[in-house]
């Protein structure tokens, strides 16, 4: 990027609990790279955004930045869904330390907490959740063929390998002894879906503060980002996580886990179910065994809440909010075991 001047300054984004993202100060706009491209199409073009791995306890095969890379490019290029336009990528790491790619700064708010709500009238936040279920639809009914992303991932039997994959990541990461985490993993086992399910891109970790809304002249997605557990699998994998993160109003349980939007159990959100039934009508996917699908996330989640708790006893993390993470991990593998006992993802 040699038109892009000096560098004046890098700060951390806050919010991420894995990759680490910063916003980089330039002196001048930035250029698309060495054809002398345009620069970044949104944001005030003094900026770019950096994306590198977490410090510490870097498992294998997480963390690529080179695919999260490819999957922005195929995004950005399709039109299909909102993302930031990549800029540049760096496998060398000698220049930081570490894989890294550089994106454009893309404008947006994210909306967390409660308290991010402030100003937002329930119409404007009934619209937002609205668009962020038809954004889900548009990533899950990609053509990925078209969009040269094909070869993205193996979709045959995804559910049976993400149960091994996230196993052996358990394995790796785990800190303590979690009463209740080999029952879950049998039952979880014996109840994957048959048929294959379908094939589509999956995003890995959806949710509302994943994206950059803004409320004006519309309530909109201007970008969703953390793409770095993206593959081609079983769309309705990310459904299920969307719901674990998602809180409704009076569910205490959920407003514990410090990750996911707390800001959905204000007035005006869509709840979800209302979310859901929003995106079943855009998609027409069968819901039959959504309950198997949102266990499954809490499955997932406590897996990664597991491993940043490990990366924060190493102190190894950047940023606050760390402290709290690890007690996150048996309140998902109960509730897990409760909604499999219920046969209801509510």
């Amino acid at each position: 990027m040699p038109e892009a001047g000096q560098i004046t300054g890098v700060e951390l984004i806050a919010g991420g609990r894995s990759n680490l993202t910063y916003r980089v100060g330039l002196s001048a706009p930035a250029a698309g790279g060495r054809d002398g491209g345009p620069g970044p199409g949104h944001g005030d073009g003094q900026h770019v955004v950096l994306r590198r791995p977490p410090l510490g306890h870097v498992l294998p095969t997480a963390h690529d930045m080179g695919r999260e890379h490819r999957v922005l490019s195929a995004l950005s290029a399709s039109g299909s869904v909102p993302v930031p336009r990549p800029l540049a990528f760096c496998a060398d790491e000698d220049v930081i330390g570490a894989p890294f790619y550089v994106m454009e700064y893309v404008e947006g708010r994210v909306f967390r907490t409660v308290e991010d709500a402030a100003g937002v009238s329930p119409g404007q936040a009934a619209a937002l959740t609205e668009r962020l279920a038809e954004v889900l639809a548009r990533i899950h009914l990609l053509d990925v063929d078209e969009a040269g992303l094909s070869d993205f991932g193996r979709p045959s039997g995804y559910m049976t390998r993400q149960l091994v994959r996230w196993g052996r990541q358990w394995e790796r990461s785990k800190t303590r002894e979690s009463a209740g985490y080999d029952r879950l993993v049998e039952r979880l086992g014996a109840r994957i879906p048959g048929g294959g399910g379908r094939a589509g891109l999956v995003h890995g970790d959806f949710r509302l503060d994943n994206a950059l809304a803004r409320l004006t002249p519309e309530p909109d997605i201007a970008a969703v980002v953390d793409w770095e557990m993206s593959t081609l699998g079983d769309p309705l994998a990310d459904l299920g996580l969307t719901l674990v993160y998602w809180a409704d109003p009076g569910d205490e349980e959920r407003l514990r886990i410090p990750v996911g939007s707390t800001v959905t159990s204000a007035p005006g959100f869509l709840s979800r179910r209302e979310f859901t039934e929003r995106y079943a009508g855009l998609t027409g996917f069968d819901l039959t065994d959504l309950d198997f699908y949102v266990a499954f996330a809490c499955y997932k989640l406590a897996v990664i809440l597991e491993g940043i708790h490990a990366r924060f006893l190493q102190k190894a993390t950047v940023g606050e909010g760390f402290e709290t993470i690890g007690e996150s991990v048996p309140l998902l593998i109960g509730r897990a075991h409760r909604i499999l006992d219920s046969r209801s993802p509510w």
